[in-house]
């Protein structure tokens, strides 16, 4: 299982850019990605990933949890969720077969987002 937790102060840290490593953990770069898409400010709470597989398929399901801050993070989490599902991701030898937002929790001048994602290798 892969796991990760740390704020945007990581954000340019993308490990599997351009990886030859055939099944190397998408996540980092789908997390980037997610959070340039929420804008600033956001943080990963948390995010993990573990292996998934069917009959003809394999890759990873992930959790991810972000938290979006400042008065305009209703806006924000309204502008993020929209159009999620048909999204074009870029993953190095990925691609999203299923995202969703599982559950918002919002404060004022907070939202916390908990969503997870099923990537799949691109054979």
């Amino acid at each position: 299982m892969t796991s990760i937790d740390h704020h945007t102060a990581t954000r340019h840290s993308v490990a599997n850019e351009d990886a030859p490593v055939r099944g190397k953990d998408p996540l980092p770069r789908l997390l980037a990605q997610l959070i340039e898409r929420a804008g600033d400010p956001v943080s990963v709470e948390r995010a993990s990933s573990r292996p998934w597989a069917s009959a003809l398929f394999q890759g990873r399901r992930h959790m991810i949890f972000l938290r979006l801050c400042g008065p305009d993070a209703a806006e924000r989490r309204a502008r993020f969720a929209q159009g999620l599902e048909e999204a074009e991701w870029r993953l190095t030898r990925h691609f999203v077969a299923d995202i969703t937002i599982d559950a918002v929790q919002s404060a004022p001048g907070e939202e916390r987002i908990e969503m997870s994602a099923l990537t799949i290798e691109d054979w």
